[in-house]
């Protein structure tokens, strides 16, 4: 059983994870970069060590001083939490390697549902349904246009490693096609170190729909319903809700049954999300991907479920069985996050790092807070520019919808420009308002 767990990771996810091994009464250490030695985690975990500068890549990514770390202070089990080393499947095999325990999925299941093309292929065969596109990587341009000749323009070029919007290119006619296929393999390149692409039926309007699944070591696995990543910029998430306020019962739970298999296809044991476009238009809905971590919005589904999502992960990686079944998973009410990031929405969303000089958090029923910053702490630009998430449930949207603009005039944070405003003004908005909003949203209409 864990009894000591380091948290590989830094901000707001690293205090959410102490906080969750506290109450389950197993000790922490957290490791910190140079730029991160007076941080909340750092003032709060139970033992703290230096692992390197501010650089990520030599600290936070750096897995060997991270496992020596966990080695010298007798750490059992090691959770990565979002981001850095938490899809790494060479990380969770030198975990296992030194009998420490990765709160993830096994690394075989991180290195198959890692490369798209191969977790598209082990779905398909499960009979998830996919979007149409090639089967595997595009080796040439006359490979690629007899695929488009069979699926049509527009279409979207993607990294196989990809993420994050990278290595991706929307391509409207076939004159635009080499340009783009060019562009995209050279920018996976640099970004992933692999330049292989594959390419997929572009669906124009889509509703961006994740299912968050559990699933143990012994063969169950149940979802926890979905949420609505529409609302991003650039391929980045800015605010989430559940339940989706477009999507019927009957979907709501083919989507569920559908992630489950896409879990057990892929021998996946932890906390993980199977994620979905959706045409608003069709009702149709696609598998993209799999993450195979917990996911920066993971609070939402918590409040309208009543799970602990990092709890379950380190049960799961204790080898217990999931003591939930699927039918009896709850759920009550709508719950909003809103990601405040320290940016300057007039100015196309600069980061803008600096001294927090004022803090002031919102408070009442229904609002929860995930942050680790506080007055006086300096944000450093070398990391994402997340100061809070702010959530916050109501017994139906329109409540929450509410009790968010309530929340969000009460949030005062000072010293440095956050999306406090921009948001703000989404919770205004007429197509936020009717539910009907997709991933153009920020595009069309906060230009």
């Amino acid at each position: 059983m864990i009894s000591k767990l380091l948290i590989a990771n830094r901000g707001e996810i690293a205090v959410r994870i102490i906080r969750a091994a506290r109450e389950m009464g197993i000790q922490t250490v957290v490791v910190y970069s140079e730029a991160d030695k007076d941080s909340l985690p750092v003032k709060i975990a139970d033992q703290a060590v230096k692992i390197g500068p501010a650089s990520p890549t030599d600290s936070y990514l750096f897995y060997q001083n991270i496992l020596a770390a966990a080695l010298a202070l007798k750490a059992d089990a090691i959770h990565p939490g979002y981001g850095f080393l938490a899809e790494n499947a060479s990380f969770a095999e030198a975990c296992r390697a030194l009998n420490i325990k990765f709160v993830g999925p096994n690394p075989l299941s991180i290195r198959k549902l890692g490369d798209k093309i191969t977790a598209k292929k082990i779905v398909k065969e499960a009979g998830v349904p996919v979007v149409p596109g090639s089967d595997g990587v595009i080796k040439n341009f006359e490979e690629a246009r007899k695929i488009i000749e069979k699926i049509g323009y527009p279409v979207i070029i993607k990294a196989s490693a990809g993420g994050g919007g990278r290595g991706m290119r929307i391509v409207y006619k076939e004159s635009d096609f080499e340009n783009a296929f060019n562009y995209a393999t050279t920018e996976a390149q640099q970004a992933f170190g692999d330049s292989s692409v594959y390419i997929e039926k572009f669906i124009g309007n889509p509703k961006h729909i994740e299912i968050q699944i559990l699933a143990d070591k012994h063969g169950n696995a149940i979802h926890l319903y979905e949420r609505d990543c529409s609302l991003q910029r650039r391929h980045q998430k800015l605010l989430e809700e559940t339940p989706s306020p477009v999507i019927d019962e009957d979907t709501r739970m083919k989507m569920g049954e559908v992630a489950v298999k896409a879990a057990k296809a892929a021998n996946y044991d932890s906390a993980g999300t199977v994620e979905f476009l959706y045409d608003i238009e069709t009702g149709g809905y696609y598998f993209i991907e799999m993450n195979t971590r917990i996911q920066v919005e993971h609070p939402i589904t918590e409040e309208i479920t009543g799970i602990d999502l990092i709890k379950y992960q380190i049960r799961i990686a204790n080898g217990e069985k999931l003591d939930i079944k699927q039918e009896d998973v709850p759920r009550f009410g709508h719950c909003i996050e809103c990601r405040i990031n320290a940016e300057d929405p007039d100015r196309n969303f600069t980061p803008n790092p600096g001294k927090i000089t004022n803090f002031i958090v919102p408070g009442g029923p229904g609002i929860r807070i995930d942050s680790g910053v506080f007055c006086g702490y300096t944000i450093p630009p070398y990391y994402d520019s997340m100061v809070a998430k702010l959530i916050v449930w109501g017994k139906n949207r329109k409540e929450a919808i509410s009790r968010m603009k309530r929340a969000l005039g009460e949030f005062i944070i000072e010293g440095v420009k956050t999306t406090i405003p921009f948001h703000e003004e989404v919770m205004k908005s007429k197509a936020f308002l009717s539910g009907q909003y997709t991933t153009n949203f920020v595009e069309k209409f906060f230009k």
